[in-house]
């Protein structure tokens, strides 16, 4: 121990100015700048996008946009997966003032309906295979008066069985033939750019409202973690209805005039032939894919590439050094943070930290502490304590929860943005990630609301009780296996193969427990909250149901 408390350091972002705050201003910017330099590259697809070509097609997306009937302020859904279109439907929105809401391409049912009553978009913008989705819901998509169809296998039969539904539909080729818009509404960094839902704690999952200027500094942020500059090329394989693959990776190759390369989905196998395939110089991994690559037998080729950083967030600490010789990697970096507040703590680029630190405090932008979470009092180093995060300049943290006043007041109290999650921070300034205190989960990358998996459970009609907790995960990258903890109905036989078949269809197949456990009660709180904190002591145990295994 130093006893010198280290912060991560200054640092100026490319656009100085946080009036230039907003994609439109971004992207007006360096289409001006680098013209016929490659911005976009969908191999998978045979498409690549100069930075010029993407202000033109957004701007025709935006004008046909607002030519139908769309307003600035309005919603806009996207669902796809990752694909160029994404990307032009995505900025289009932004020239025209429309709010991207990202949905997660597993969702059906109660999830999908849940999320889109909650936002009321205008419009949708989604790939054929969905449209059957969006039929079965549509009371709760009652708000959506277009649906645009992305071009891919069965489409005319997605725009019959929309039409008759009730919905106007169009393609996305006809908002791209659209004239470039000659007249767009002039866009604030503080006004809405998009709705990211992030997963409850014990309740809905909430719809997290983004700024412009908040999603611009997360990616001024990472295009500096990452020294990114005009002559990288910035890769992902990490879906774009993530935040991680839109504002830590198309937004700041956007940022920095670099270019980003998009691939549909993660494949270990072939991880490394894309790096080399793509000429990428920086890339991200989420959890356990780290593990994954890891995994795979080693070839004398593992090194051969221009990959030099690594955003892994959450590290694999204990594979970190291994993996960057194996693989050539000069760095691997990490941050931590939500999507409500970006990124205020992280690793400077090529700093030696101690071993499972996060990374160090941007004082420069946010104060940053621990308090103890029953009085709000700051704890000393060493201690844990929840992380509580408040920004020194305007617009850089989320504007609260859309439609959802009550918890946008109840994660904001005594001025500091609670974010549910324990560290501790020592004596020089480190940050460790310690535990979650709310209920929330993640697997494999993606956020799980335990409160909505257990809404569904208990529909079965055998289940009277149901606890959804998080259980560490084989794989090293601290996630998590979602497990349900169950009390049958009276007179109820049900048993794990019949919720697990009962589960599928009816939740993402990345939120159906792993496992499942019948008891006879639950422990709870004089107040009759289920005590998690026990359930996860329990753990795994010899009576629980494991689907894996069977």
């Amino acid at each position: 121990m130093t006893g010198t408390i280290q912060t991560y350091g200054r640092f100026d972002p490319v656009f100085a100015d946080r009036a230039d705050w907003s994609l439109p201003t971004v992207l007006r910017a360096n289409a001006e700048r680098y013209g016929d330099k490659v911005f976009l590259e969908s191999p998978s697809e045979g498409l690549a996008f100069t930075y010029r070509q993407m202000l033109d097609d957004a701007e025709r997306v935006a004008g046909a946009l607002l030519a139908r009937g769309l307003a600035p302020g309005d919603r806009m859904l996207i669902m796809s997966d990752n694909r160029a279109d994404y990307v032009r439907a995505w900025f289009g929105a932004a020239l025209a003032g429309i709010a991207e809401v990202p949905l997660n391409t597993a969702y059906s049912g109660r999830f999908l309906a849940h999320q889109v009553s909650t936002t009321a978009p205008r419009c949708a913008v989604i790939e054929p295979q969905f449209a059957e989705r969006f039929v079965a819901e549509r009371d709760a998509c009652a708000s959506i008066a277009t649906v645009v169809v992305l071009d891919a296998e069965g489409r005319d039969e997605a725009l019959a069985a929309l039409a008759g539904a009730g919905w106007a539909t169009t393609t996305f080729e006809e908002l791209l033939a659209a004239e470039p818009a000659t007249e767009l509404p002039t866009i604030a960094a503080r006004d809405l750019a998009s709705v990211f839902f992030t997963s409850g704690t014990t309740g809905l999952s909430k719809g997290v409202m983004m700024a412009h200027a908040h999603m611009h500094f997360f990616a001024e942020e990472w295009a500096h973690i990452t020294r990114l500059t005009s002559d990288d090329i910035y890769f992902t394989c990490l879906p774009l209805f993530h935040g991680n693959a839109q504002f830590v990776t198309v937004y700041p190759a956007l940022v920095a005039g670099a270019k980003t390369v998009i691939q549909r989905r993660f494949s270990a196998s072939s991880w490394v032939g894309w790096l080399r395939e793509y000429g990428a110089t920086v890339t991200n991994l989420m959890g356990v894919m780290m593990e994954f690559l890891w995994k795979q037998p080693p070839t004398a080729d593992d090194a051969a590439h221009r990959l030099r950083c690594v955003n892994a967030t959450p590290t694999a600490w204990t594979l970190e050094q291994q993996f960057k010789e194996r693989f050539g990697v000069e760095t691997i970096v990490e941050g931590f943070g939500t999507t409500e507040i970006s990124s205020p703590i992280a690793t400077p680029y090529g700093a030696d930290r101690p071993t499972g630190a996060c990374g160090l405090a941007l004082d420069q932008w946010y104060d940053v502490t621990l308090l103890d979470p029953d009085t709000d009092d700051e704890v000393a180093a060493g201690e844990i304590g929840e992380l509580a995060v408040r920004p020194k300049v305007p617009w850089i943290t989320t504007l609260g929860y859309y439609g959802m006043p009550e918890k946008t007041v109840e994660a904001l109290r005594n001025v500091w943005f609670r974010t549910g999650d324990t560290m501790r921070r020592d004596e020089d300034g480190w940050f460790f990630f310690a535990d979650r205190i709310k209920d929330a989960l993640r697997r494999r990358g993606e956020n799980i609301s335990s409160y909505e998996v257990e809404l569904a459970v208990l529909e079965h009609d055998g289940v009277r009780e149901c606890a959804v907790i998080g259980v560490p995960a084989d794989e090293r990258g601290g996630e998590e296996e979602v497990m349900a903890v169950v009390i049958r109905a009276p007179g109820s036989q049900v048993d794990a193969a019949e919720l697990w078949e009962f589960c599928d269809g009816r939740m993402p197949a990345f939120a159906v427990p792993r496992y499942i456990r019948f008891v006879d009660e639950l422990p709870k709180t004089p107040t009759q909250r289920v005590e998690k904190a026990k359930l996860r002591a329990e753990g795994v145990g010899a009576t629980t149901a494991d689907r894996d295994a069977s």
